[in-house]
């Protein structure tokens, strides 16, 4: 049987089409995927993301472990601070991807996709041992993402918290309203927006004033649907379709947070030789030429571009924006052009 987050019964309650993923019972859309897409990127939009994974590593040892079994660098991390990065294993294969937090001087905060999350917690312990210990919180917890150019307007009106000053990838910790939340300016929709942490019980009440608050901003509840064609404008990979342990962080386009020089990881050996002889490209759907040279992993009709995207695997030589490549699709090669990611970006607007 699927879970259901603390929101369950808002979503039904909304009218919301329900469907599994990742072994939650999840709402795919309230009023329409694309009407919820546009609302996010030209207004806001609220997204129930509570069936993601926290897992919180404290101690002393809790730096040294997270910075072991992270390609990225958490000692650069101040409390408050988050950065997001990569679960590898001895191969450099990508295990999950996540955001960790520092929430103070010996704790540490993983946030990690759903259908990872038991196997995230498993593999984390295993690796710790007795040096930290290691707290699967992803039951107590609720987590909202408030997304959109006007996202800070709306939660504004619920928060003393001075977010003109939390910096993309920070946090802080206050009430939101009256409930004991962390706001964090992050989010996975390639708009400005936060993510807000609390007791799973006070996730409903958050909700809905949230909610009032989205919707005083003419924004609107949203699902995965456009949570799905939020993050692939953006080019914002998705773990087990666009990465996972056959590909490491290099393949996925992620070197930027892959840092070798931090010391050692469990994946560095594997990924610091791959990075000397360069990043391999492989793949069978993606032609030019006439020879196959890669594979799409994800594809979507972009509804703020109006035209097809997606992204793919290919080998050096057809890498570079402007090459004019074919798509295979239902055994014709349609025509499509390598571009810089992101698709989107989005505007900066003045209040």
């Amino acid at each position: 049987m699927a879970r259901r987050t603390p929101l369950f019964d808002a979503h039904r309650a909304l009218g919301a089409r329900l469907v599994e993923f990742a072994g939650w019972e999840m709402p795919l859309c309230y009023r329409g995927a694309a009407e919820e897409h546009r609302a996010v990127r030209e207004r806001c939009g609220l997204f129930d993301v509570s069936h993601m994974g926290e897992i919180e590593l404290r101690g002393p040892a809790a730096a040294a472990v997270s910075q072991e079994l992270t390609v990225n660098d958490v000692r650069r991390l101040r409390i408050g601070d988050g950065q997001y990065t990569v679960l590898c294993n001895q191969r450099g294969g990508v295990l999950d991807d996540l955001i960790v937090f520092r929430l103070g001087p010996e704790r540490y905060l993983l946030v990690v996709n759903a259908a990872n999350a038991a196997a995230d917690y498993a593999w984390i312990c295993d690796r710790a041992g007795q040096r930290a210990v290691v707290i699967d919180r992803s039951a107590e917890l609720g987590l909202l993402a408030l997304q959109g150019p006007e996202a800070e307007l709306a939660l504004r009106t619920l928060t003393a918290l001075d977010l003109g000053a939390l910096r993309p990838f920070t946090a802080l910790e206050g009430t939101v309203a009256g409930v004991k939340t962390i706001v964090s300016r992050t989010g996975y929709t390639g708009e400005d927006g936060f993510e807000l942490l609390s007791a799973a019980p006070d996730a409903p009440p958050l909700w809905e004033a949230l909610l009032e608050a989205t919707r005083r901003r003419d924004g609107l509840p949203a699902g995965l649907g456009a949570r799905d064609t939020l993050r692939l404008e953006a080019g914002l990979p998705l773990c087990g379709t666009d990465m996972d342990e056959t590909t490491t962080p290099l393949e996925a386009g992620l070197a930027w947070v892959v840092k070798l020089d931090k010391g050692d990881f469990v994946g560095r050996a594997v990924l610091a030789e791959q990075a000397a002889r360069g990043v391999p490209r492989h793949g069978y759907a993606v032609w030019r030429d006439g020879v196959a040279v890669g594979t799409v992993t994800s594809g979507t009709r972009s509804p703020t571009l109006g035209t097809y995207i997606g992204l793919a695997y290919v080998t050096a030589g057809a890498a570079a924006p402007g090459t004019p490549v074919a798509v295979e699709i239902r055994g014709r090669r349609v025509p499509a052009r390598v571009v810089a990611r992101p698709f989107y970006r989005r505007v900066r607007r003045e209040e």
